[in-house]
C-alpha cells in the first residue's frame, strides 16, 4: 500500500503523525510537495515528484496546497484532479477542496442544505459593501474570500472604520466578504469529522472574539450533543468532505447554533491535547478502509 501526503514540510507535526500511523499499519508513506509536481501527456509517469512517479499510488492525503500565483494554484489543483482520473484516492477530493477553500461557495452550499449560517453579503463594489455593512446591523466580520486560521479576519462595528477598510480593499481589488457578527461570548465549538462520525470535539475559549487556537484561543474537552454532531455531518456532506473540522457558534442572544466554516485540510494538534482519541490513527484507518 503506497500513500502520499501533499505537504510542504516533512517535519510538520500533522505530517509526522500521519507518517507514523501509516508506518504502524504497514503502508509505505511519502511526502509530496505540491510545488514539485511534474506532469506529462502521452508519456509516463504521468505525474511525478522529484523524479518519482506517483501514478501508481493507492491514495494521496492533501495536507497543504500552498498559495501562489493563480496559474500555480490552478495547476496544483489540476494535478489532484488528474490523480483522481488515474484511479488514485485523493482525500479530500479536489472538488471538495475547491468548494471548501472558497468561503462564498461554502456559504451558498450551507444555505442550500438548510443549515443555519450567518447572514452574508459578497460584492466587488465599495458602495454595495457599505450598504451591506448597514444591512447586516453595522457589526460585521470582514473575511478574505480565501483563507484559514482566522488570518485576515477583521471585526468592524464603526462606519468610519468600515469606510477606511473598504476603501483599502477597493485599492487592492479585493472581493468584499461581509458576515454578520454573531455574539458568542468568546467561545465556539470545533468538531472533527471523519467519514460518517464526529470522532472528537472541543470548546475553544478566548478573551477576544477570535477563538482560533492560532490566534490565542484555549482548547477544552467537550462532547457534542447528538443534534450538533448530526449538524456537523450534514455540513461535511454538503461540501463533500471525507474529513474536516467544523466550526460552530452558539448565539448569546437566542441560543441558535450557526455553522460558520469547514476546513478541507483541518489541523487537530490543539484538539489532540484535550482528547485521548488517536485522530491520526483513525484517519489512516478510514483511508485504508476505503482502499479495501
Amino acid at each position: 500500500m503506497k500513500v502520499g501526503i501533499v505537504a510542504s514540510d516533512r517535519k510538520e507535526w500533522h505530517v509526522q503523525r500521519l507518517m507514523e500511523a501509516l508506518g504502524e499499519r504497514g503502508a509505505e508513506a511519502h511526502v509530496l510537495p505540491a510545488t514539485r509536481f511534474l506532469s506529462r501527456i502521452e508519456a509516463e509517469p504521468r505525474v511525478s515528484v522529484r523524479g518519482y512517479g506517483i501514478d501508481d499510488y493507492d491514495a494521496v492525503v492533501v495536507r497543504k496546497v500552498p498559495g501562489g500565483s493563480p496559474e500555480q494554484v490552478f495547476y496544483r489543483m489540476d494535478v489532484l484532479h488528474r490523480l483522481e482520473d488515474l484511479g488514485v484516492y485523493v482525500i479530500n477530493s479536489a472538488d471538495a477542496v475547491e468548494r471548501a477553500v472558497d468561503k462564498y461557495y461554502t456559504s451558498t452550499l450551507f444555505e442550500d442544505a438548510g443549515l443555519r449560517t450567518p447572514r452574508t453579503v459578497v460584492t466587488e463594489s465599495f458602495r454595495e459593501a457599505m450598504d451591506g455593512f448597514r444591512e447586516l446591523g453595522r457589526d460585521v466580520v470582514v473575511k478574505p474570500l480565501f483563507g484559514s486560521l482566522g488570518t485576515g479576519m477583521t471585526r468592524v462595528s464603526d462606519p468610519e472604520v468600515a469606510y477606511r477598510i473598504f476603501k483599502a480593499l477597493e485599492l487592492t481589488r479585493n472581493v468584499y466578504y461581509l458576515q454578520e457578527f454573531v455574539p458568542h461570548g468568546g467561545e465556539d465549538l470545533r468538531a472533527f469529522v471523519i467519514g460518517d462520525h464526529v470522532v472528537a470535539s472541543m470548546r475553544r475559549r478566548a478573551e477576544s472574539w477570535k477563538t482560533n487556537i492560532s490566534a490565542g484561543g484555549k482548547a477544552e474537552a467537550h462532547t457534542l450533543e447528538e443534534e450538533l454532531a448530526e449538524l456537523c455531518l450534514k455540513a461535511a456532506r454538503a461540501i463533500g468532505l471525507d474529513y474536516t473540522g467544523v466550526d460552530l457558534l452558539r448565539s448569546e442572544s437566542d441560543g441558535q447554533v450557526y455553522v460558520v466554516e469547514l476546513n478541507s485540510t483541518p489541523g487537530w494538534r490543539g484538539l489532540q491535547t484535550v482528547t485521548d482519541f488517536d485522530i491520526a490513527g483513525r484517519l489512516v484507518d478510514f483511508i485504508l478502509g476505503k482502499l479495501g
